[in-house]
């Protein structure tokens, strides 16, 4: 299909109209190649481009020669994800079509001008997209162009080259049961209010277990993201409590909601330093109140609380927490240099985030807590606060997942690039077409209704739409924790390669690997040298 997609079709444009307002003039594919070669406009063209500022300019000529770095299938696939459509709808607007066949020839013309050697060329589309001429809306051309994020089509490019080798056949697995429905528990839940006298920090926490709660699995406690709350994961705490794991959901009080709020209020900082230190100590602290729960007087957990086998799961600077307790080291000092001032407006909301850190007195920070055994990290801050090898110290098996879409913590930089740090045991988890909020409990997100669509924000897929996505967490969420009981084995079938492809849905191809296949480190490898070109130009 993908090769008959990529044939040029019979009639091609060969000239653009290009509208500006109440101007337009129409300029040749001929004289487009030329102004990519060259950076000259046309002589034709002169009096329309005298119109034009010198950063449009520029940004005409930058976009033409733009080469974005993925290949037919890569964007075939994209594009008939969720995030896809939305990138078709946003490009439509660009194009003046009278007939109701533009979003069609828009699709046919970007996965023909992803045939190129060396990726998608916006030029390569323009040519190939059908009809004897392509009217272009030059205004609102400059919006989306602007939005035009390389990270975001390089971790579309990884995610193709992580892809099943074998994805032209149907994988022949047999499964125990359905991992993503629920288990034979009945689950119930329980709120603490916990204090550390010895921090002075009041932490809440709900316990999730069910009647076949058992000693012989680990306890999981739940870190949350960045201004957000303890149930923001509530249907996987459910899921697991149903299967016998008892689960612990802590708020960090330094960057909850409350928190949050009080900073927009101008009544406290957003986020202090001291906040990546005191989040991995919360969960030490919960570990030690549930031990003290274990041995103490009769109660529905006594003597079923594991907690010297602790798995830690964490969503985005939750994932960064989670990391630290397995043993990733903080590094400051490696801050201070990536952080700089004039570098901050490059930086996604998740580094800026990260950049908090620099202020932290010393230069490196171990936050090791020998009784976390295992670790998830949901789409984990980690790009620069472990620094370039604070990674490498991390202790335990890592479960990593990253959504191709995320615009906060861009998959790419922040996941899949540390992903070669961390020592095995390890397994990351790509979802194509999922974004930022995707995997959080529909419960604990804020309405996305009327907030904009930009490069860095906007766009999630969320709710009902993310619920293939929610249900494919359960199932590998759930298979990673049974690694630390008897019943391994009998789980290992859900963290595998092929589990991920028949998992797959339409809207939603998922991926898994343990190492990264040498195609897909040719990106990673292309994003490192790019970087180090921009830090040498510093």
């Amino acid at each position: 299909m993908i090769g008959q997609l990529a044939k040029k079709p019979l009639q091609a444009a060969e000239t653009v109209v290009v509208r500006y307002g109440a101007f337009a003039e129409s300029i040749s594919i001929t004289e487009l190649k030329n102004l990519a070669k060259t950076g000259v406009f046309p002589d034709s063209f002169k009096s329309y481009t005298n119109k034009l500022s010198e950063e449009q300019r520029s940004l005409i000529v930058g976009a033409l020669r733009a080469k974005i770095p993925i290949n037919v299938a890569a964007m075939s696939n994209l594009l008939s994800t969720q995030i896809g459509s939305t990138i078709l709808e946003d490009l439509a607007t660009v194009i003046q079509r009278e007939d109701d066949a533009g979003a069609i020839a828009l699709r046919e013309s970007l996965i023909l001008g992803a045939s190129e050697p060396n990726g998608f060329s916006l030029l390569s589309s323009i040519a190939a997209y059908p009809g004897e001429s392509l009217e272009i809306n030059l205004s609102q051309a400059f919006k989306v162009f602007k939005s035009l994020n390389t990270a975001f089509w390089q971790t579309q490019q990884f995610m193709s080259a992580i892809a099943p080798q074998l994805a032209s056949r149907d994988p022949e697995l047999s499964l125990p049961f359905d991992a993503t429905q629920p288990g034979s528990g009945e689950v119930e839940e329980m709120n603490l209010n916990l204090h550390d006298r010895k921090r002075d920090r009041k932490l809440p926490v709900d316990i999730y277990w069910s009647n076949i709660a058992s000693i012989e699995k680990p306890v999981i406690v739940f870190s949350h993201g960045m201004g957000s709350v303890r149930h923001e994961l509530r249907y996987l705490a459910l899921h697991l409590a149903s299967y016998g794991f008892v689960v612990a959901a802590v708020e960090h009080p330094g960057s909850n909601e409350a928190n949050t709020n009080k900073a927009i209020a101008g009544k406290s900082r957003l986020l202090k330093p001291q906040e990546f230190l005191e989040r991995p100590q919360d969960i030490s602290f919960v570990i030690d109140e549930l031990e003290n729960i274990n041995k103490g007087a009769d109660n529905a957990l006594k003597g079923k609380l594991a907690t010297d086998k602790v798995m830690v799961v964490g969503y985005s600077f939750g994932g960064g927490t989670a990391l630290s307790i397995a043993g990733a080291r903080l590094q400051p000092q490696s801050l201070r240099k990536r952080c700089k001032k004039g570098n901050l407006a490059i930086l996604s909301f998740g580094q800026g985030l990260q950049c908090v850190a620099q202020e932290l007195p010393e230069n490196s920070y171990q936050l090791r807590d020998e009784r976390v055994k295992s670790i998830v990290a949901l789409n984990p801050t980690s790009s620069l606060m472990f620094g370039e090898t604070g990674l490498e110290s991390v202790e335990v098996p890592t479960l990593v997942l990253a959504s191709s879409a995320d615009k906060t913590n861009p998959a790419l930089t922040e996941q899949i690039m540390g992903f070669r740090q961390i020592p095995s045991p390890k397994w990351l988890v790509g979802v194509v077409g999922a974004t930022h909020l995707s995997v959080k409990d529909p419960s604990a997100i804020v309405s996305q209704e009327g907030k904009p669509n930009t490069p860095l924000t906007g766009g999630e897929v969320i709710g009902e739409k993310a619920a293939d996505i929610r249900k494919f967490v359960k199932a590998i969420v759930l298979a990673f924790a049974a690694q630390l009981t008897p019943e391994a084995d009998k789980y290992k079938v859900f963290l595998t390669p092929d589990y991920a492809q028949i998992a797959s849905t339409g809207e939603f191809p998922f991926r898994l690997v343990t190492e990264i296949p040498p195609d897909a480190a040719k990106v990673i490898e292309t994003v490192i040298s790019e970087q180090l070109g921009v830090r040498s130009s510093e």
